[in-house]
């Protein structure tokens, strides 16, 4: 009996000091996803109350998988995640092995890191100034070489591509110093060894380092692609003189439906179409990972 008050004692300690948690999660979290599940499907401007919408079951849903505009934005998604994840983990992983051990790399770190603690709406409109067709820096340095300039956010084919060069230069800062933080965590003993054995420094990185790196590596590209499938910020920022099919993403469909069609509705059905290929491509990933044999993901 002293056993089972004692363990009923714990549990209800443990409670008492989780139910903060519990509560700001339900909170912020719970409420505001089964409220947009129901208001996804009604038909509600916000100008009636929800209670007064008129249901329509999963007529949101239907019409965003057919909608021409909506899947412009999934595919152009798609594009923007799969390729700034990938070039900027590789840059990252790269430019974290040069500076790890070498000189001022506290300075390096300090300069690469800026761009992530720099605002993204400056970031955008910096990337702007450098993008201009007539004056911009990018254009005059084509100039110089007799090259036609580039209409970088204004051309279709071109605009979406511009977005993604910023996105990486401004993503690379913060990966590299967590994968630099997980090659500290990397044994000398195993270079050592490797070198007896005559490995290379390219031998070393590839069966060692990114080995070694796979859990980091694995936070990083989950949480990239996730970042990376909520865009709204550059594009929106960069891309407002472009044709909008060839920029908009998922999260400015979803912002442009719900704040000034007042469509909100629909917007909720988006946002929950977001959700479930977020979570899909978050499984996948973790299934290639496995794969690969991840201590602590087996």
């Amino acid at each position: 009996m002293k056993y089972g008050s004692s363990y009923r004692k714990t549990t209800l300690a443990g409670y008492v000091f989780l139910a903060p948690a519990i509560f700001f999660y339900s909170l912020f979290f719970g409420f505001p996803v089964i409220f947009s599940l129901i208001v996804s499907t009604k038909r509600w401007n916000m100008l009636i109350p929800l209670s007064k919408a008129r249901a329509v079951g999963f007529f949101h849903y239907k019409y965003l998988l057919n909608n021409e505009l909506f899947m412009h934005s999934l595919l152009n998604t798609l594009m923007y995640s799969l390729i700034t994840v990938s070039i900027s983990l590789t840059i990252a992983l790269i430019l974290a092995v040069l500076i790890n051990n070498a000189k001022f790399s506290i300075l390096w770190r300090f300069i690469y890191f800026t761009p992530v603690v720099t605002p993204q709406v400056a970031i955008g409109t910096i990337w702007g100034y450098l993008y201009r067709p007539n004056n911009g820096l990018l254009n005059s340095i084509l100039k110089l070489f007799g090259l036609k300039p580039v209409y970088w956010l204004t051309d279709p084919n071109v605009v979406l591509f511009s977005v993604m060069i910023t996105a990486i230069w401004a993503g690379i800062g913060g990966s590299m110093l967590i994968l630099t933080a997980g090659l500290k965590n990397i044994p000398q003993d195993y270079y050592d060894a490797a070198k007896i054995d005559g490995a290379g420094p390219f031998k070393q990185f590839w069966y060692i380092t990114v080995p070694l790196l796979k859990p980091t590596l694995l936070f990083l590209t989950a949480t990239g692609m996730i970042g990376a499938w909520q865009v709204f910020d550059l594009p929106f920022i960069m891309g407002r003189n472009a044709p909008i099919k060839s920029i908009m993403t998922v999260s400015w469909y979803v912002y442009e439906t719900a704040f000034q069609s007042l469509r909100m509705g629909r917007a909720s059905a988006g946002a929950f179409l977001l959700f479930c290929v977020i979570f899909s491509v978050t499984l996948i990933i973790l299934w290639i990972f496995r794969r690969g044999g991840i201590e602590g993901y087996e």
